[in-house]
């Protein structure tokens, strides 16, 4: 034997008919505490925030590798070492 019933009802009756608990607030409490965080973090994402963390760790480091990137950035235009116009 087969039974099928189709009931019409909103997400809060049925959780009313089975005795589930409304947890909607307690879900935008938490929802609240997480923008809250994400929003405090974002500021740590800049990339002056970035750039900040690197060189208070090494700065001399930080300033030898940048100087470095930029003399082999260099290195291709004319007249530039290692060009062979000599």
């Amino acid at each position: 034997m087969k039974i099928t019933f189709d009931c019409d009802l909103t997400p809060a009756e049925a959780r009313e008919f089975f005795g589930l608990p409304d947890v909607r607030p307690m879900q935008a409490k938490v929802m609240e505490e997480v923008e809250k965080r994400i929003l405090a973090q974002l500021d740590g994402l800049s990339p002056e925030s970035v750039l900040r963390t690197w060189m208070a760790f090494a700065p001399d480091q930080f300033q030898t590798m940048f100087k470095n990137m930029m003399n082999y950035a260099g290195m291709g235009k004319t007249g530039g070492k290692g060009s062979g116009g000599g």
